[in-house]
């Protein structure tokens, strides 16, 4: 099977091609936006910038399958004049003209990398996103996967495409960045967190689980057209995953018990109210049917998978 990965010099990339260099019979073939040294991939093709009017032709010829998960992500420090133009001409125009190409070129699957946040920003207590949910995205970038959603399904309803969608929550692992890389940085420092009193629940997924699913849909005969949740298959309060890390880095945790409305009001003067919401709110998903459909549990713990990323982090990323 000849396998194209898109944004295959990204996070999820690098770690994708690794996986399925592994899996027996499968070629791969990686795009990326323009030149990059990737050993574990027999082809590399330079796409450029990624819109309406990309050409993947080149990328796609002869190939089974796609894992596309080139994307412009979640942005914090926004500056783009016109945001939600930008998230759809890359996430969603470019994501249907290589479905498009894909049909064409007769690739067999095609598998999408999508968003939690397609589902909304956070969950109530004792409650899990799950793939019945109506959609609820409350950002640019939410949208513009929803519709890539969207699109997807209308073109393999024409076409026979298979169609495989999966919607992330957070992934961490070598080379994650925002939030989960300050909580690293905080923690490494011993800097005193004010966050012993949240009593929230995330989930949270590591970037070899994720992959692994990822290699999984790819033949899996009961994947096609489903929408499938991934995560470690444990959900942590903000500040027990503080304690993980703390524990990965022979550290301790140093967690103060400030009240939640004090963070909020704090975060919504220092213009970070997105930043305290996601360590104090809650966001879970229900991955019991990629479990009992599909026959998939998490590989690695999450112990491990935090192991893992701490000695990324003290090996390249500790200031």
């Amino acid at each position: 099977m000849r396998v194209l990965v898109t944004g295959a010099n990204g996070f999820v990339g690098r770690e994708l091609l690794v996986t399925l260099e592994r899996a027996p019979g499968v070629s791969l073939r990686a795009a990326v936006r323009a030149g990059a040294d990737l050993p574990h991939a027999t082809e590399v093709h330079a796409v450029g910038d990624i819109d309406a009017s990309s050409d993947w032709s080149p990328a796609l010829r002869s190939c089974d399958a796609v894992v596309h998960l080139a994307a412009r992500v979640h942005v914090m420090n926004e500056t783009a004049s016109d945001p939600a133009a930008v998230f759809r001409r890359v996430n969603t125009d470019g994501t249907l003209a290589l479905a498009r190409q894909a049909v064409v070129a007769g690739v067999r699957r095609f598998v999408f990398l999508s968003s939690v946040k397609v589902n909304g920003e956070q969950t109530a207590a004792g409650q899990s996103f799950s793939v019945q949910d109506a959609a609820n995205p409350a950002d640019a970038y939410a949208v513009s996967k929803l519709d890539a959603e969207l699109g997807l399904r209308e073109i393999a309803g024409r076409s026979g495409l298979e169609v495989v969608i999966v919607r992330s929550p957070l992934v961490y692992g070598p080379g994650v960045k925002a939030n989960f890389l300050r909580l690293l940085r905080w923690v490494d420092r011993g800097w005193p967190l004010p966050l012993a009193a949240v009593h929230n629940r995330r989930s949270l997924v590591s970037v070899w689980n994720l992959c692994d699913l990822l290699g999984n849909l790819l033949a899996n005969p009961r994947a096609t057209g489903g929408t499938w949740m991934v995560s470690d298959g444990e959900d942590l309060s903000t500040p027990e995953l503080v304690r993980r890390m703390a524990h990965a880095m022979n550290r301790s945790a140093r967690l103060l018990p400030v009240p939640v409305r004090l963070l909020r009001a704090g975060g919504a003067l220092a213009g970070r109210e997105a930043e305290v919401m996601r360590l104090c709110d809650s966001l879970t998903v229900d991955t019991r049917p990629t479990h009992d459909q599909l026959g998939w549990s998490a590989p690695v713990c999450v112990d491990e998978g935090l192991r893992r990323t701490v000695a990324w982090y003290l090996s390249e990323a500790a200031p």
